[in-house]
């Protein structure tokens, strides 16, 4: 019997549990019933990111970004083909610093495209500038001990 996980989901922000070997079955929202992952970072805000930071089980990884950043622009693909490696052992999210000053303040972004890993609510790790999918995933895999070789 495995331990059920907590997974927030990122259309209706209910928070579900689901047994950690059913991870990997592709689970639906127990509200809203929508996968919990579709490969693609969730957007989130100020609403919703203390939810999916603090309350999921997984690890939260953010890309903090703005829509006028090129760099920001070029790394996008590239975290999207991270999220179809990484999910769903773990939560890929953008949040845009243009709309979500507040989180942006709050974390001391200082420069953009920078990405934040959280796990159980708190920042563990931290990476300035643009990164391409494979560097993204070895990343986020050496600060959480998830890495597959």
């Amino acid at each position: 019997m495995s331990q059920p996980l907590h997974i927030v989901c990122v259309r209706c922000n209910a928070t579900n549990r689901i047994p950690a070997a059913r991870l990997g079955d592709a689970p639906n929202c127990g509200k809203c019933h929508r996968p919990l992952f579709d490969g693609r970072p969730a957007e989130l805000t100020a609403a919703s990111f203390d939810r999916h930071a603090g309350r999921s089980d997984i690890p939260l990884l953010v890309d903090f970004w703005a829509p006028w950043c090129g760099p920001c622009k070029l790394m996008a693909p590239q975290f999207e083909q991270a999220a179809r490696e990484l999910e769903p052992g773990m939560r890929l999210a953008k949040i845009n610093t243009e709309t979500e000053q507040a989180l942006g303040a709050r974390f001391g972004i200082r420069s953009i495209p920078t990405l934040a890993l959280f796990r159980g609510g708190r920042e563990i790790a931290r990476q300035a500038g643009a990164m391409g999918a494979a560097d993204i995933v070895r990343w986020a895999q050496a600060h959480t001990g998830e890495g597959h070789g």
